[in-house]
Formats: structure tokens, C-alpha cells, sequence
């Protein structure tokens, strides 16, 4: 009887070992590939991924998030090698560093038979990916057109601070100008500020120095907007009535709208959250039944003291 019992409880415990075995054969495995953090938006980014990963593998037992971060282009292309060779994965959600050298290892990891999400920056051969998650560009530039249209009259005078000569960059201005043409608004001038903040100071000094009258700026990004607030602060213009639309969203600014700053009273939304929103549409895609490929666009809300709060996130890095 002991011997049996014995037996009977060696083969119970060989049948549970096997199930955990099959538990974790059956792990979904999804990679998840972005640059390194350099900048406020890649931080916020990155701090989306991370709370995007414990809350789905808490709601999801059997996903297995797998997120890792390159510092360039070629290290980017030897990790997602890895998460194919290493981890096998069954998805992949990657920000390409650049499109074009991103284009070939996102493909290879498609003919392993991976679900592929492409987050922002769009790789260089069409088709590739099952879903295409990122900011509406030329929305970003029409909305804060819209709000200068609203609060200023013909006449008034705006000057306009852009980003890194980029394909992003041109959609953005081209549609602020389109959304602002015939308005009678003047555009006294527009340079690249890089979407950097030291870069933003330098170019609202110069702008400073050649227009003393000046209305309202568009800074496209919330970076170059804490650089212009800075050189008007300096120069003693920031009580003049004059004020600053950004965007994307930084906590600092979204906190400063929210407790209804004058001098930025507004920001648009190009949501560092995306990568979550990509996360959670490619857990989807394995777990549902429902159709989820194409292409998901986020709005570019404009952020108001009565909406502020909805975008407020005060433990994100940005």
C-alpha cells in the first residue's frame, strides 16, 4: 500500500511538472525594440513601456513582454536577431531607430512568422508590418493652427520654431500653413530649433532681437517650447500678453495647463504613451478573435486646463 501510494505520488508530481513545462511552452512572446532613451520624449516613452508591461502580464498570465532598448541602428538590428534566436517570439512592437536600416531585420523577423507592430517611424518598404501605430503629424500642426486662429486677429504677428528637417517636420508645418492660410495672421519668420531646448533659446533670442512685436509662437514641440519661455523670461517679455503653443504632451507643461498658465495655456497632444497604445492593440491581436491589423492614428487633442488632467501622468520621467 505504501508502495503504491508512493508510485501514485511520484507520477502525480511527474503529471504536474509536465503541465508546468506545457505552461510555459505555451508563454505568448512578445519583443518589444526601441531606442534608447536620449531625450524628454523617449523617456516618457520608455516609462509607457514599462507600465504597459506589468499591467498587461498581470492581466495576461500566459503574455510574456519582452522589452529591450537600443542605443543606435546596428544595435537595434542585433536585438531583434536575438528575440527571434534567443526568445522566439510570436510579436514584435519596435520604433525603428531610423526606417531605413530598421527595414531588412524588421522583414527577417516577419518571415519568422512573428505578428510585426510598427510604432512612429514607418520602415522604408510598405507592407511589412500587421499594424502601424503613431501620432497624426499633420493633425499636430492643424490643431495649433486652429487655436491661433481662435485667439489671435488679422494682423497679429506669430513666429514659428521647427523641428529637425524630417519628413515629420514638413508634415506638421505644411498643415499649420495651410490651416492658417487667408487668416490674415502674419508668420514673421520660421527656423529649425531641432526639437531641443538649448536650440529653442538661441533661436527665440534671435527672433527677440529682430521683431519687437510679436503676438504668439508656435513651437511645435514641448522641448523647443521650455527653451522660448526661457529666452522670454530672459528678455522680459514673457508679461506682454504674448504666448507659446508646444506639444506632445510633457507632464511639466500639461501641469502648467492645468493650473492655468498664461504663458503656455495649451498643448497638443503627440502622445509618448503610443508604444503602450501598440502594446496593448498587439496583446490584442494574439488573444482576440476580433480584427485588429491596419493602421491606428492618435488624435492630436488639444490639451485645455478643463481637459489637462486626462494627460496628466506625474510619475512619468516626461
Amino acid at each position: 500500500m505504501l508502495m503504491r501510494r508512493a508510485l501514485q505520488a511520484v507520477a502525480v508530481t511527474g503529471l504536474l511538472a509536465f503541465a508546468g513545462t506545457a505552461v510555459a511552452q505555451e508563454k505568448i512572446k512578445i519583443g518589444v525594440s526601441y531606442p534608447t532613451p536620449t531625450h524628454a520624449w523617449a523617456s516618457g516613452m520608455n516609462w509607457h513601456a514599462e507600465q504597459a508591461e506589468k499591467r498587461l502580464e498581470a492581466l495576461y498570465p500566459d503574455v510574456d513582454l519582452i522589452l529591450v532598448n537600443s542605443p543606435d541602428p546596428g544595435a537595434q538590428a542585433s536585438a531583434l536577431e536575438d528575440l527571434v534566436s534567443v526568445h522566439a517570439i510570436d510579436a514584435l512592437v519596435v520604433l525603428p531607430f531610423e526606417s531605413e536600416p530598421l527595414t531588412d531585420p524588421v522583414l527577417n523577423v516577419k518571415k519568422s512568422g512573428a505578428w510585426i507592430t510598427v510604432v512612429d517611424r514607418g520602415l522604408s518598404q510598405p507592407g511589412i508590418e500587421d499594424l502601424y501605430v503613431a501620432g497624426n503629424n499633420p493633425e499636430l500642426g492643424k490643431v495649433s493652427a486652429t487655436y491661433m486662429k481662435g485667439r489671435l486677429k488679422e494682423g497679429d504677428n506669430i513666429v514659428i520654431l521647427r523641428g529637425i528637417p524630417t519628413v515629420i517636420d514638413n508634415e506638421r508645418f505644411d498643415a499649420f500653413m495651410a490651416e492658417i492660410e487667408g487668416s490674415g495672421i502674419n508668420v514673421l519668420d520660421d527656423k529649425h530649433a531641432n526639437w531641443n531646448r538649448d536650440d529653442g533659446f538661441e533661436v527665440m533670442q534671435d527672433f527677440l532681437s529682430r521683431f519687437p512685436d510679436i503676438d504668439a509662437v508656435w513651437a511645435q514641440d514641448d522641448d523647443i517650447a521650455i527653451g522660448v519661455v526661457a529666452a522670454l523670461k530672459q528678455a522680459g517679455r514673457d508679461g506682454d500678453g504674448m504666448f507659446v503653443v508646444g506639444g506632445a504632451g510633457m507632464k511639466e507643461i500639461i501641469k502648467g495647463v492645468m493650473d492655468g498658465d498664461e504663458l503656455m495655456p495649451v498643448d497638443v497632444l503627440y502622445p509618448p504613451a503610443m508604444i503602450a497604445t501598440a502594446m496593448d492593440a498587439t496583446v490584442n491581436a494574439l488573444k482576440s478573435n476580433g480584427p485588429v491589423a491596419g493602421r491606428y492614428i492618435l488624435g492630436a487633442t488639444l490639451v485645455t486646463k478643463e481637459n489637462a488632467e486626462n494627460y496628466y501622468f506625474p510619475d512619468s520621467p516626461f
